[in-house]
């Protein structure tokens, strides 16, 4: 038979666990931008250096502002590099994050750029749970660079939910 008198003690709840979410990281679908390279191009093909200095100097940039910018061109054109660097320094003052990538991937990478950005410091000595579900798929990668980030900073470092985590490495107290 048990006490039933006894009150009911969470102890998930006592253990002070940070969760992080790595889909917070993820920028929003209104903030994320394409710029197609093809729009710059003569017939679509052909990069004239002019035309496209040209054009580059009459866009008005400020509509990137605090939006993740992701270039990549649509058609089989051939684009010297230097093409993406003048609109990386045109955008530079306005995005938030600007990547060479196609539509797919864009929301990944500004995903990992932000988990790199991250201050760690804030988890000096805590107890961390990465969370390991939810409505979006975060790629391997993140959840890499983001135990990487912790492994010297962190006191523990677990996976999953606060109710049920799998420990990923914990630190010896001292």
């Amino acid at each position: 038979m048990t006490d039933t008198t006894k009150p009911l003690v969470n102890k998930v709840a006592q253990k002070a666990l940070i969760t992080l979410d790595l889909e917070e990281y993820f920028p929003k679908p209104e903030d994320l931008a394409l710029i197609d390279l093809k729009d710059y191009l003569f017939k679509g093909l052909i990069l004239r250096e002019a035309d496209f200095r040209e054009a580059v100097k009459n866009t008005d940039w400020s509509q990137y502002k605090s939006k993740y910018v992701a270039l990549h061109c649509t058609t089989n054109a051939i684009i010297p590099m230097w093409a993406y660097m003048v609109l990386s320094a045109e955008l530079a003052p306005y995005a938030v994050d600007i990547a060479f990538s196609n539509t797919e991937q864009a929301a990944e990478i500004f995903l990992l750029h932000n988990v790199a950005k991250l201050d760690a410091e804030q988890f000096k000595g805590q107890r961390v749970v990465v969370k390991g579900c939810g409505d979006r798929k975060v790629p391997e990668a993140a959840f890499v660079q983001i135990t990487q980030q912790l492994a010297n900073i962190a006191r523990a470092v677990m996976y999953g939910e606060p109710c049920s985590t799998v420990p990923v490495f914990k630190k010896s107290v001292d």
